[in-house]
Protein backbone atom coordinates (compact mmCIF):
# COMPACT_ATOMS: atom_id res chain seq x y z
CA UNK A 1 0.00 0.00 0.00
CA UNK A 2 1.75 3.54 -1.19
CA UNK A 3 1.59 5.89 2.13
CA UNK A 4 0.89 9.60 0.77
CA UNK A 5 4.13 10.60 3.07
CA UNK A 6 5.94 8.41 0.46
CA UNK A 7 5.44 11.03 -2.17
CA UNK A 8 8.58 13.24 -2.49
CA UNK A 9 8.53 17.36 -2.44
CA UNK A 10 8.71 17.77 -5.77
CA UNK A 11 6.42 15.39 -7.05
CA UNK A 12 4.25 17.24 -4.34
CA UNK A 13 4.73 20.33 -5.92
CA UNK A 14 2.76 18.90 -9.37
CA UNK A 15 0.28 16.54 -7.85
CA UNK A 16 -0.20 19.00 -4.51
CA UNK A 17 -3.85 19.91 -6.10
CA UNK A 18 -4.63 16.02 -7.03
CA UNK A 19 -3.32 15.36 -3.33
CA UNK A 20 -5.40 18.04 -1.73
CA UNK A 21 -8.55 17.03 -3.74
CA UNK A 22 -8.50 13.26 -2.90
CA UNK A 23 -8.16 14.14 0.44
CA UNK A 24 -11.01 16.12 0.59
CA UNK A 25 -12.80 13.66 -0.92
CA UNK A 26 -11.82 11.01 1.58
CA UNK A 27 -13.13 13.03 4.41
CA UNK A 28 -16.31 14.25 2.52
CA UNK A 29 -17.00 10.36 1.59
CA UNK A 30 -16.72 9.21 5.71
CA UNK A 31 -18.66 12.86 6.50
CA UNK A 32 -22.12 12.13 8.28
CA UNK A 33 -24.04 13.52 4.64
CA UNK A 34 -22.73 10.51 2.81
CA UNK A 35 -21.61 8.24 5.17
CA UNK A 36 -24.94 7.87 5.78
CA UNK A 37 -26.66 7.62 2.84
CA UNK A 38 -27.07 4.69 0.54
CA UNK A 39 -24.20 2.32 -1.75
CA UNK A 40 -25.70 4.38 -4.99
CA UNK A 41 -25.14 7.84 -3.56
CA UNK A 42 -21.33 6.72 -2.27
CA UNK A 43 -21.26 5.76 -5.99
CA UNK A 44 -22.16 8.50 -7.98
CA UNK A 45 -20.45 10.70 -5.10
CA UNK A 46 -16.86 9.02 -6.04
CA UNK A 47 -17.37 9.08 -9.70
CA UNK A 48 -17.89 12.48 -9.97
CA UNK A 49 -15.59 13.71 -7.22
CA UNK A 50 -12.89 11.06 -8.30
CA UNK A 51 -13.02 11.85 -11.93
CA UNK A 52 -11.77 15.75 -11.22
CA UNK A 53 -9.48 13.77 -8.96
CA UNK A 54 -8.36 12.00 -11.98
CA UNK A 55 -8.13 15.28 -14.22
CA UNK A 56 -5.62 16.92 -11.53
CA UNK A 57 -3.54 13.69 -11.37
CA UNK A 58 -3.21 14.02 -15.39
CA UNK A 59 -3.13 18.25 -15.18
CA UNK A 60 -0.11 16.96 -12.83
CA UNK A 61 1.80 14.65 -14.72
CA UNK A 62 1.88 16.94 -17.41
CA UNK A 63 3.38 19.80 -15.13
CA UNK A 64 6.02 17.21 -14.07
CA UNK A 65 6.66 16.47 -17.83
CA UNK A 66 6.98 20.84 -18.56
CA UNK A 67 9.42 21.07 -15.52
CA UNK A 68 11.44 18.23 -16.91
CA UNK A 69 11.98 19.34 -20.38
CA UNK A 70 15.10 19.94 -21.65
CA UNK A 71 15.71 23.36 -22.45
CA UNK A 72 18.06 23.41 -25.84
CA UNK A 73 20.06 26.16 -27.42
CA UNK A 74 18.15 25.48 -30.78
CA UNK A 75 16.06 22.70 -32.33
CA UNK A 76 17.40 21.55 -35.75
CA UNK A 77 14.88 19.33 -37.58
CA UNK A 78 15.21 16.43 -40.11
CA UNK A 79 15.44 18.94 -43.24
CA UNK A 80 18.42 20.72 -41.47
CA UNK A 81 16.52 23.68 -40.69
CA UNK A 82 17.69 25.11 -37.46
CA UNK A 83 15.66 27.09 -35.08
CA UNK A 84 17.70 29.42 -32.48
CA UNK A 85 15.25 31.40 -30.50
CA UNK A 86 13.11 29.83 -27.44
CA UNK A 87 9.58 30.77 -27.08
CA UNK A 88 9.48 29.80 -23.16
CA UNK A 89 5.66 29.19 -21.14
CA UNK A 90 3.78 28.12 -24.55
CA UNK A 91 0.78 26.38 -23.35
CA UNK A 92 -2.57 25.19 -24.84
CA UNK A 93 -5.71 23.33 -23.69
CA UNK A 94 -6.02 19.76 -24.51
CA UNK A 95 -9.68 18.32 -24.18
CA UNK A 96 -8.94 14.59 -22.22
CA UNK A 97 -11.14 11.69 -21.16
CA UNK A 98 -11.07 13.02 -17.43
CA UNK A 99 -11.93 17.07 -18.50
CA UNK A 100 -9.75 19.64 -19.77
CA UNK A 101 -6.18 20.09 -18.63
CA UNK A 102 -3.42 22.73 -19.78
CA UNK A 103 -0.07 21.59 -21.53
CA UNK A 104 2.95 24.36 -21.06
CA UNK A 105 5.93 23.82 -23.31
CA UNK A 106 9.18 25.42 -25.07
CA UNK A 107 8.50 26.79 -28.62
CA UNK A 108 11.32 27.14 -31.17
CA UNK A 109 11.58 29.23 -33.86
CA UNK A 110 13.66 30.81 -36.45
CA UNK A 111 13.45 34.11 -38.89
CA UNK A 112 10.48 32.54 -41.28
CA UNK A 113 9.92 29.40 -39.36
CA UNK A 114 7.17 28.61 -37.80
CA UNK A 115 7.31 27.59 -34.01
CA UNK A 116 7.84 23.91 -33.16
CA UNK A 117 7.09 22.43 -29.79
CA UNK A 118 9.10 19.16 -29.03
CA UNK A 119 7.05 18.14 -25.76
CA UNK A 120 4.10 17.94 -28.04
CA UNK A 121 6.22 15.44 -30.38
CA UNK A 122 6.91 13.49 -26.95
CA UNK A 123 3.61 13.32 -25.81
CA UNK A 124 1.94 12.47 -29.54
CA UNK A 125 -0.38 15.67 -29.01
CA UNK A 126 -2.61 15.48 -31.57
CA UNK A 127 -3.33 19.07 -33.85
CA UNK A 128 -6.49 19.98 -32.55
CA UNK A 129 -7.31 19.82 -28.77
CA UNK A 130 -8.81 16.26 -28.23
CA UNK A 131 -6.79 13.26 -26.85
CA UNK A 132 -5.70 10.66 -28.12
CA UNK A 133 -7.07 8.93 -24.72
CA UNK A 134 -10.32 10.53 -25.42
CA UNK A 135 -10.41 9.93 -29.51
CA UNK A 136 -10.14 5.91 -28.22
CA UNK A 137 -13.19 6.15 -25.59
CA UNK A 138 -15.40 7.99 -28.81
CA UNK A 139 -14.40 5.47 -31.45
CA UNK A 140 -15.75 3.01 -28.64
CA UNK A 141 -18.52 4.95 -28.12
CA UNK A 142 -20.02 5.86 -31.19
CA UNK A 143 -19.24 2.01 -32.64
CA UNK A 144 -22.56 1.11 -30.74
CA UNK A 145 -24.45 4.07 -30.08
CA UNK A 146 -25.60 6.98 -31.71
CA UNK A 147 -23.40 10.26 -31.53
CA UNK A 148 -26.03 12.16 -29.74
CA UNK A 149 -26.07 8.56 -26.94
CA UNK A 150 -21.94 9.36 -27.22
CA UNK A 151 -22.02 13.09 -26.41
CA UNK A 152 -24.24 11.45 -23.46
CA UNK A 153 -22.35 8.89 -22.19
CA UNK A 154 -18.79 11.40 -21.80
CA UNK A 155 -21.15 13.90 -20.27
CA UNK A 156 -22.50 11.65 -17.61
CA UNK A 157 -18.99 9.92 -17.10
CA UNK A 158 -17.77 13.60 -16.28
CA UNK A 159 -14.97 13.28 -18.77
CA UNK A 160 -13.70 15.36 -21.88
CA UNK A 161 -17.10 17.26 -23.68
CA UNK A 162 -16.92 18.59 -27.67
CA UNK A 163 -19.66 19.48 -29.73
CA UNK A 164 -21.67 16.70 -32.28
CA UNK A 165 -20.09 18.00 -35.75
CA UNK A 166 -16.34 18.05 -33.75
CA UNK A 167 -17.42 14.52 -32.74
CA UNK A 168 -18.31 13.78 -35.98
CA UNK A 169 -15.13 15.04 -37.24
CA UNK A 170 -13.18 13.28 -34.64
CA UNK A 171 -14.57 9.80 -35.84
CA UNK A 172 -14.16 10.36 -39.63
CA UNK A 173 -10.44 11.43 -39.21
CA UNK A 174 -9.91 7.85 -37.11
CA UNK A 175 -10.39 5.53 -39.55
CA UNK A 176 -7.84 7.38 -42.13
CA UNK A 177 -5.66 3.95 -41.59
CA UNK A 178 -8.18 1.19 -42.16
CA UNK A 179 -6.86 0.10 -44.91
CA UNK A 180 -2.88 0.37 -44.19
CA UNK A 181 -3.61 -1.71 -41.12
CA UNK A 182 -4.92 -4.92 -42.87
CA UNK A 183 -2.55 -4.62 -45.79
CA UNK A 184 0.29 -5.22 -43.24
CA UNK A 185 2.03 -8.93 -43.69
CA UNK A 186 0.96 -11.21 -40.80
CA UNK A 187 3.79 -11.98 -39.18
CA UNK A 188 2.97 -15.93 -38.33
CA UNK A 189 -0.09 -18.06 -40.10
CA UNK A 190 0.23 -21.69 -39.93
CA UNK A 191 -2.51 -22.71 -42.22
CA UNK A 192 -4.57 -25.67 -40.55
CA UNK A 193 -6.45 -28.62 -42.59
CA UNK A 194 -8.87 -25.79 -43.30
CA UNK A 195 -11.59 -23.99 -45.68
CA UNK A 196 -10.57 -20.08 -46.38
CA UNK A 197 -14.19 -18.60 -46.95
CA UNK A 198 -14.80 -15.38 -48.69
CA UNK A 199 -17.86 -14.52 -48.53
CA UNK A 200 -19.74 -11.09 -49.49
CA UNK A 201 -23.64 -9.32 -49.40
CA UNK A 202 -25.22 -5.95 -49.76
CA UNK A 203 -27.35 -3.79 -47.15
CA UNK A 204 -28.76 -0.41 -47.73
CA UNK A 205 -27.90 2.42 -45.93
CA UNK A 206 -30.54 5.89 -45.16
CA UNK A 207 -28.64 8.54 -46.28
CA UNK A 208 -29.03 11.89 -47.85
CA UNK A 209 -30.08 12.57 -51.35
CA UNK A 210 -27.00 14.64 -52.31
CA UNK A 211 -25.61 11.47 -51.05
CA UNK A 212 -27.10 8.66 -52.83
CA UNK A 213 -25.30 7.50 -56.28
CA UNK A 214 -26.38 8.94 -58.93
CA UNK A 215 -29.26 6.21 -60.03
CA UNK A 216 -30.82 6.18 -56.55
CA UNK A 217 -30.64 10.43 -56.13
CA UNK A 218 -32.75 10.08 -59.51
CA UNK A 219 -35.54 8.03 -58.79
CA UNK A 220 -35.68 9.90 -54.75
CA UNK A 221 -36.35 13.41 -56.75
CA UNK A 222 -39.01 11.84 -58.86
CA UNK A 223 -40.32 10.68 -55.50
CA UNK A 224 -40.06 13.74 -54.54
CA UNK A 225 -41.86 15.60 -56.94
CA UNK A 226 -44.91 13.20 -57.08
CA UNK A 227 -45.00 13.79 -53.53
CA UNK A 228 -46.25 10.42 -52.48
CA UNK A 229 -48.10 10.02 -48.95
CA UNK A 230 -48.41 6.48 -49.19
CA UNK A 231 -46.17 3.90 -50.89
CA UNK A 232 -47.74 0.90 -52.62
CA UNK A 233 -47.53 -2.66 -51.14
CA UNK A 234 -43.52 -4.04 -51.84
CA UNK A 235 -42.62 0.04 -52.76
CA UNK A 236 -39.76 1.57 -50.88
CA UNK A 237 -38.67 4.99 -51.11
CA UNK A 238 -35.42 5.56 -52.88
CA UNK A 239 -32.81 6.57 -50.13
CA UNK A 240 -30.71 4.43 -49.72
CA UNK A 241 -27.36 3.77 -50.75
CA UNK A 242 -26.30 0.04 -50.61
CA UNK A 243 -23.27 -0.94 -48.44
CA UNK A 244 -20.77 -3.59 -49.26
CA UNK A 245 -20.18 -5.98 -46.34
CA UNK A 246 -17.42 -8.59 -46.87
CA UNK A 247 -16.07 -11.34 -44.47
CA UNK A 248 -12.95 -13.66 -44.70
CA UNK A 249 -12.48 -16.41 -42.20
CA UNK A 250 -11.27 -20.18 -42.27
CA UNK A 251 -13.34 -23.51 -41.09
CA UNK A 252 -12.63 -26.78 -40.30
CA UNK A 253 -14.46 -29.18 -43.27
CA UNK A 254 -17.76 -30.58 -42.46
CA UNK A 255 -18.94 -33.45 -44.79
CA UNK A 256 -22.16 -34.19 -44.53
CA UNK A 257 -25.23 -35.79 -46.78
CA UNK A 258 -27.90 -34.16 -48.42
CA UNK A 259 -30.22 -36.26 -46.13
CA UNK A 260 -28.77 -35.36 -43.02
CA UNK A 261 -29.15 -31.54 -44.27
CA UNK A 262 -33.06 -32.05 -44.72
CA UNK A 263 -34.42 -35.48 -43.57
CA UNK A 264 -32.07 -37.11 -40.41
CA UNK A 265 -31.13 -33.62 -39.09
CA UNK A 266 -30.67 -34.88 -35.58
CA UNK A 267 -27.89 -37.43 -36.67
CA UNK A 268 -25.99 -34.14 -38.59
CA UNK A 269 -22.84 -33.57 -36.91
CA UNK A 270 -22.70 -30.45 -35.62
CA UNK A 271 -20.77 -27.90 -37.62
CA UNK A 272 -17.44 -26.49 -36.66
CA UNK A 273 -16.88 -22.39 -35.55
CA UNK A 274 -15.45 -19.88 -38.18
CA UNK A 275 -11.99 -19.53 -36.88
CA UNK A 276 -10.09 -16.03 -37.49
CA UNK A 277 -13.03 -14.25 -38.83
CA UNK A 278 -12.65 -10.90 -40.46
CA UNK A 279 -15.98 -9.18 -41.22
CA UNK A 280 -15.84 -5.46 -42.31
CA UNK A 281 -18.28 -2.87 -44.54
CA UNK A 282 -17.79 0.12 -46.81
CA UNK A 283 -20.08 2.62 -47.90
CA UNK A 284 -18.06 5.30 -49.91
CA UNK A 285 -16.46 2.16 -52.02
CA UNK A 286 -17.95 0.54 -54.64
CA UNK A 287 -18.84 -3.18 -55.06
CA UNK A 288 -15.48 -4.07 -57.22
CA UNK A 289 -13.21 -2.24 -54.65
CA UNK A 290 -14.49 -4.41 -51.45
CA UNK A 291 -14.20 -7.56 -53.25
CA UNK A 292 -10.93 -6.88 -54.13
CA UNK A 293 -9.99 -6.10 -50.47
CA UNK A 294 -11.29 -9.09 -49.95
CA UNK A 295 -9.32 -11.73 -51.96
CA UNK A 296 -6.62 -9.22 -50.90
CA UNK A 297 -7.14 -10.25 -47.07
CA UNK A 298 -7.32 -14.00 -48.02
CA UNK A 299 -3.97 -13.89 -50.08
CA UNK A 300 -2.16 -12.24 -47.09
CA UNK A 301 -3.66 -15.24 -45.31
CA UNK A 302 -2.64 -17.94 -47.56
CA UNK A 303 -0.65 -16.67 -50.26
CA UNK A 304 0.75 -19.43 -51.48
CA UNK A 305 -3.40 -20.98 -51.58
CA UNK A 306 -2.32 -24.16 -49.20
CA UNK A 307 -6.32 -24.29 -48.44
CA UNK A 308 -9.20 -25.19 -50.69
CA UNK A 309 -11.09 -21.16 -51.02
CA UNK A 310 -14.24 -21.14 -51.33
CA UNK A 311 -16.38 -17.92 -52.36
CA UNK A 312 -19.89 -17.75 -50.60
CA UNK A 313 -22.73 -15.43 -52.39
CA UNK A 314 -26.19 -14.97 -53.37
CA UNK A 315 -27.06 -14.54 -56.86
CA UNK A 316 -26.89 -11.19 -56.96
CA UNK A 317 -25.49 -10.55 -60.63
CA UNK A 318 -23.21 -7.46 -60.03
CA UNK A 319 -21.49 -9.63 -57.19
CA UNK A 320 -21.10 -12.50 -59.56
CA UNK A 321 -19.16 -10.57 -61.82
CA UNK A 322 -17.20 -9.03 -59.89
CA UNK A 323 -16.29 -12.07 -57.32
CA UNK A 324 -15.36 -13.52 -60.88
CA UNK A 325 -13.56 -10.98 -62.17
CA UNK A 326 -10.88 -10.67 -59.09
CA UNK A 327 -10.32 -14.17 -59.05
CA UNK A 328 -9.56 -14.27 -62.48
CA UNK A 329 -7.60 -11.12 -62.38
CA UNK A 330 -5.85 -12.48 -59.38
CA UNK A 331 -5.39 -15.77 -60.66
CA UNK A 332 -6.58 -18.08 -57.76
CA UNK A 333 -8.16 -21.28 -57.99
CA UNK A 334 -11.95 -20.93 -55.83
CA UNK A 335 -15.26 -22.68 -55.69
CA UNK A 336 -17.92 -20.24 -56.07
CA UNK A 337 -20.70 -21.72 -54.26
CA UNK A 338 -24.53 -19.75 -54.66
CA UNK A 339 -26.15 -19.87 -51.11
CA UNK A 340 -28.69 -22.53 -50.69
CA UNK A 341 -31.19 -21.24 -49.01
CA UNK A 342 -31.39 -18.37 -51.25
CA UNK A 343 -31.99 -20.91 -54.15
CA UNK A 344 -34.75 -22.41 -52.15
CA UNK A 345 -36.96 -19.36 -51.40
CA UNK A 346 -37.06 -19.52 -55.30
CA UNK A 347 -38.70 -22.83 -55.31
CA UNK A 348 -41.25 -21.44 -52.07
CA UNK A 349 -42.18 -19.06 -54.50
CA UNK A 350 -43.17 -21.98 -57.17
CA UNK A 351 -44.37 -23.81 -54.99
CA UNK A 352 -47.60 -21.33 -54.04
CA UNK A 353 -48.39 -20.81 -57.94
CA UNK A 354 -48.64 -24.64 -58.09
CA UNK A 355 -50.35 -25.49 -54.60
CA UNK A 356 -51.74 -22.63 -53.93
CA UNK A 357 -54.32 -24.33 -50.90
CA UNK A 358 -52.27 -26.80 -50.13
CA UNK A 359 -49.55 -26.38 -47.46
CA UNK A 360 -48.74 -30.08 -47.22
CA UNK A 361 -47.83 -30.78 -50.78
CA UNK A 362 -45.85 -27.44 -50.87
CA UNK A 363 -43.03 -28.65 -47.99
CA UNK A 364 -42.80 -32.07 -49.89
CA UNK A 365 -42.42 -30.52 -53.34
CA UNK A 366 -40.19 -27.88 -51.90
CA UNK A 367 -38.57 -30.85 -49.97
CA UNK A 368 -38.46 -33.57 -52.93
CA UNK A 369 -36.47 -30.17 -55.24
CA UNK A 370 -34.60 -29.14 -52.49
CA UNK A 371 -32.87 -32.52 -51.74
CA UNK A 372 -32.26 -33.12 -56.18
CA UNK A 373 -30.70 -30.00 -55.50
CA UNK A 374 -28.31 -31.01 -53.84
CA UNK A 375 -27.79 -34.41 -55.13
CA UNK A 376 -26.08 -32.06 -57.86
CA UNK A 377 -28.97 -32.41 -60.89
CA UNK A 378 -29.59 -28.51 -60.80
CA UNK A 379 -30.80 -29.18 -64.30
CA UNK A 380 -33.03 -31.78 -63.59
CA UNK A 381 -34.67 -29.19 -61.64
CA UNK A 382 -34.78 -27.04 -63.82
CA UNK A 383 -36.59 -28.58 -66.35
CA UNK A 384 -39.02 -30.26 -64.26
CA UNK A 385 -40.12 -27.00 -62.89
CA UNK A 386 -40.68 -25.65 -66.77
CA UNK A 387 -42.90 -29.40 -67.85
CA UNK A 388 -44.54 -29.34 -63.97
CA UNK A 389 -45.91 -25.60 -65.14
CA UNK A 390 -47.04 -26.85 -68.01
CA UNK A 391 -48.41 -29.99 -67.17
CA UNK A 392 -50.82 -28.22 -64.61
CA UNK A 393 -51.68 -25.55 -67.56
CA UNK A 394 -51.10 -22.56 -65.84
CA UNK A 395 -51.61 -19.22 -66.69
CA UNK A 396 -49.29 -17.21 -67.61
CA UNK A 397 -49.57 -15.11 -64.43
CA UNK A 398 -49.44 -17.91 -61.96
CA UNK A 399 -46.64 -19.43 -64.08
CA UNK A 400 -43.87 -16.48 -63.94
CA UNK A 401 -42.77 -17.82 -60.18
CA UNK A 402 -42.37 -21.67 -61.92
CA UNK A 403 -40.48 -20.02 -64.76
CA UNK A 404 -38.34 -17.39 -63.02
CA UNK A 405 -37.15 -20.36 -60.49
CA UNK A 406 -36.43 -22.35 -63.38
CA UNK A 407 -34.71 -19.54 -65.27
CA UNK A 408 -32.29 -18.85 -61.94
CA UNK A 409 -31.79 -22.65 -61.29
CA UNK A 410 -30.50 -22.97 -64.65
CA UNK A 411 -28.37 -19.55 -65.17
CA UNK A 412 -26.79 -20.50 -61.89
CA UNK A 413 -25.66 -24.05 -62.43
CA UNK A 414 -21.83 -23.77 -62.22
CA UNK A 415 -22.50 -22.16 -58.54
CA UNK A 416 -25.02 -25.06 -57.27
CA UNK A 417 -22.87 -27.99 -57.58
CA UNK A 418 -23.75 -29.09 -53.90
CA UNK A 419 -23.32 -32.55 -54.28
CA UNK A 420 -18.85 -31.81 -54.41
CA UNK A 421 -19.35 -28.96 -52.00
CA UNK A 422 -20.92 -31.41 -49.62
CA UNK A 423 -18.78 -34.43 -50.10
CA UNK A 424 -15.56 -31.92 -49.40
CA UNK A 425 -17.06 -30.52 -46.44
CA UNK A 426 -17.70 -26.74 -47.98
CA UNK A 427 -20.13 -24.88 -46.23
CA UNK A 428 -23.37 -23.87 -49.23
CA UNK A 429 -24.65 -21.07 -46.91
CA UNK A 430 -24.56 -17.54 -46.14
CA UNK A 431 -25.47 -17.34 -42.79
CA UNK A 432 -22.18 -15.51 -41.64
CA UNK A 433 -22.42 -12.59 -43.64
CA UNK A 434 -26.32 -12.34 -43.50
CA UNK A 435 -25.32 -12.13 -39.63
CA UNK A 436 -22.43 -9.53 -40.63
CA UNK A 437 -25.42 -7.70 -42.34
CA UNK A 438 -27.45 -7.60 -39.72
CA UNK A 439 -25.30 -6.61 -36.81
CA UNK A 440 -22.80 -4.44 -38.75
CA UNK A 441 -25.12 -2.54 -40.44
CA UNK A 442 -28.76 -2.65 -39.42
CA UNK A 443 -28.24 -3.09 -35.54
CA UNK A 444 -26.44 0.43 -35.87
CA UNK A 445 -27.13 2.27 -39.25
CA UNK A 446 -30.36 1.67 -38.84
CA UNK A 447 -31.71 2.80 -35.87
CA UNK A 448 -35.06 4.77 -36.19
CA UNK A 449 -35.07 8.46 -37.95
CA UNK A 450 -31.63 7.93 -38.78
CA UNK A 451 -30.32 9.45 -41.95
CA UNK A 452 -26.66 9.57 -42.67
CA UNK A 453 -23.92 11.80 -44.76
CA UNK A 454 -21.42 9.60 -46.32
CA UNK A 455 -18.89 10.65 -44.03
CA UNK A 456 -19.84 9.70 -40.96
CA UNK A 457 -21.67 6.30 -42.31
CA UNK A 458 -18.46 5.31 -43.85
CA UNK A 459 -16.56 6.50 -40.41
CA UNK A 460 -18.71 4.30 -38.04
CA UNK A 461 -19.05 1.40 -40.39
CA UNK A 462 -15.45 0.70 -40.35
CA UNK A 463 -14.88 1.59 -36.22
CA UNK A 464 -17.85 -1.32 -36.00
CA UNK A 465 -15.83 -3.48 -38.33
CA UNK A 466 -12.65 -3.40 -36.14
CA UNK A 467 -14.53 -3.97 -32.80
CA UNK A 468 -16.52 -6.80 -34.61
CA UNK A 469 -13.33 -8.45 -35.73
CA UNK A 470 -11.67 -7.80 -32.30
CA UNK A 471 -9.01 -5.64 -34.03
CA UNK A 472 -10.23 -2.42 -32.44
CA UNK A 473 -7.36 -1.82 -29.76
CA UNK A 474 -4.81 -2.63 -31.55
CA UNK A 475 -5.74 -0.47 -34.92
CA UNK A 476 -5.95 2.41 -32.58
CA UNK A 477 -2.52 1.81 -31.24
CA UNK A 478 -1.34 1.45 -35.11
CA UNK A 479 -3.67 4.82 -36.00
CA UNK A 480 -1.96 7.26 -33.38
CA UNK A 481 1.75 5.61 -34.20
CA UNK A 482 1.03 6.63 -37.73
CA UNK A 483 -0.35 10.39 -36.82
CA UNK A 484 2.58 10.90 -34.48
CA UNK A 485 4.91 10.16 -38.34
CA UNK A 486 2.48 12.47 -40.15
CA UNK A 487 2.20 15.35 -37.18
CA UNK A 488 5.69 15.56 -36.64
CA UNK A 489 7.56 14.69 -39.48
CA UNK A 490 10.30 17.33 -38.28
CA UNK A 491 11.95 15.32 -35.74
CA UNK A 492 15.25 13.98 -36.29
CA UNK A 493 16.17 9.95 -35.08
CA UNK A 494 18.21 9.18 -32.86
CA UNK A 495 20.25 7.30 -35.19
CA UNK A 496 20.58 10.29 -37.58
CA UNK A 497 21.37 12.52 -34.61
CA UNK A 498 24.10 10.03 -33.73
CA UNK A 499 25.55 10.50 -37.00
CA UNK A 500 25.78 14.32 -36.92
Amino acid sequence: MVQLEKIGEEQKVHYGDALGNFEELIAELSGSDVAAGTLGDAETFIQQRGMEVMRMLLEGYLNERSAKEEKRKKLVTADGEARTHRVPNCSRQIESIFGGVEVNRIGYRGLGLNVLYPLDEELNLPPDKYSHGLRGEIAHLVADQSFDAAQETLERHGGGILPKRQLQNVTASLIQDFESFYSRPLEIFNPKEHILVITADGKGISVHNQDLREATRKAAETDQKKKKKRLQPGEKRSRKRMATVVSVYEVAPHARTPEQILVDKEGRPPPPKPENKRVWAGVTEDMGTLIEQGFEEAIRRDPDQKMPWVVLIDGQPELIRQVEKKAEVYGVDVTITQDFIHVTEYLWKASHALYPKDAEKREKWVCGRSMELLRGNAQNVASGLRRTATLYNLDEGRRMPVDTAADYIENSQSRLRYDQSLKHGFPIATGVIEGACRYLVKDRMDITGARWRLKSADAVLKLRSLKASGDLDEYLRFHFQLEKERNYPWVVKDDEQKKS
